[in-house]
């Protein structure tokens, strides 16, 4: 009993500490926005202390995410993604529609999504840490990574560093629809299927 035990412990702490190195904060950082010491927090990291639930409640809350983040024992269903019941988003009428394919389990890292984009959309510019591979459904879109455009139509990809600035846009007078899927934690909440803008 003693070893499954501590085979929980390691795996408790070895997900504070991803969390922690996912959002660029020290021990230090983390301990002053959760209120508790980093001797003690650099040993549930390590998996040598056993956080209360309390404790455990106050971590969760300086990453912004629910105790269950950490508690949750995810089903096998969880990870089917049913496209009749796929969760669907846009932040405004006139943008671009997700289907959301990725779940959330603890330490998950990658993102992925159905984007169906309207004809003539542009994109703002963006730049991150982590990697995205974009996949051409349908459709047809210019895609710029630094000082390179890249004419992308189906079955086409792309696979690049996010610190590359990067934007698109959809060409010609039709739809594009592409896959996406990043290392770049795009939507974070406290539960499943809490997503920003329009739900559809």
């Amino acid at each position: 009993m003693l070893k499954a035990d501590q085979i929980e412990l390691e795996k408790l702490g070895g997900l504070i500490r991803k969390c922690r190195q996912q959002r660029n904060l020290t021990l230090k950082e983390l301990c002053e926005s959760a209120g508790v010491s980093v001797g003690y927090l650099s040993q549930v990291e390590r998996g040598n202390a056993m956080p209360s639930l309390g404790t455990l409640a106050q971590i969760a809350h300086a990453f912004d995410l629910g105790l269950e983040y950490f508690l949750a024992r995810p089903k096998p269903g969880d990870a089917v993604s049913y496209a009749d019941r796929r969760p669907k988003f846009s932040v405004s009428e006139a943008s671009v529609t997700y289907e959301a394919l990725s779940t959330e389990f603890p330490g998950y890292e990658l993102s992925s999504f159905i984007m169906h984009c309207p004809p003539k959309f542009e994109s703002e510019t963006f730049q991150h840490e982590g990697e995205e591979i974009i996949y051409v459904l349908s459709g047809e879109i210019e895609q710029t990574l630094g000082d390179e455009a890249f004419v992308l139509r189906e079955g086409d990809s792309l696979h690049y560093n996010g610190m590359t600035s990067h934007s698109w846009r959809t060409l010609g007078d039709t739809p594009a629809r592409i896959l996406w899927t990043g290392t770049l934690v795009v939507l974070q909440g406290p539960s499943r299927g809490r997503f920003p803008g329009r739900q559809l």
